[in-house]
């Protein structure tokens, strides 16, 4: 029973996809204006170049921003439930910590946190 549940979900999904690909093909309103390949940003026209390269400390700040707070999202469940976890788990989620604390203060020491 489970497989065939899979595979009907499967087709479904691939069916639906399809359909709704072509049906947007079929009644979408179709231009060849030259106006609309042009590059825009916010529905302005873009002044200078449209190319422009970034500094990899933004994104590496991003990643670190987000690494972090996923982890506080695995923080949050543990301490709702923690009187009925005991000193093990206590114990669990303090090497969690250290080793993200670890992260921290490595990732603070190679610059990755200075917003220049």
């Amino acid at each position: 029973m489970g497989s065939e549940a899979i595979i009907v979900f499967l087709i479904a999904g691939i069916v639906l996809v399809a359909g709704a690909n072509f049906l947007s093909g079929l009644i979408s309103h179709k231009s060849d204006n030259p106006q609309k390949r042009e590059p825009y940003e916010s529905g302005m026209v873009t002044i200078g170049p449209t190319w422009v390269q970034f500094k990899v400390g933004y994104y590496l700040f991003a990643i670190l921003f987000l690494i972090f707070d996923v982890e506080v999202a695995f923080l949050v469940p543990w301490a709702v439930v923690f009187k009925d976890l005991g000193a093990v788990a206590f114990i669990e989620i303090l090497v969690f910590l250290i080793i993200l604390g670890i992260g921290l203060l490595y990732a603070w020491k190679k610059g990755a946190l200075k917003w220049e």
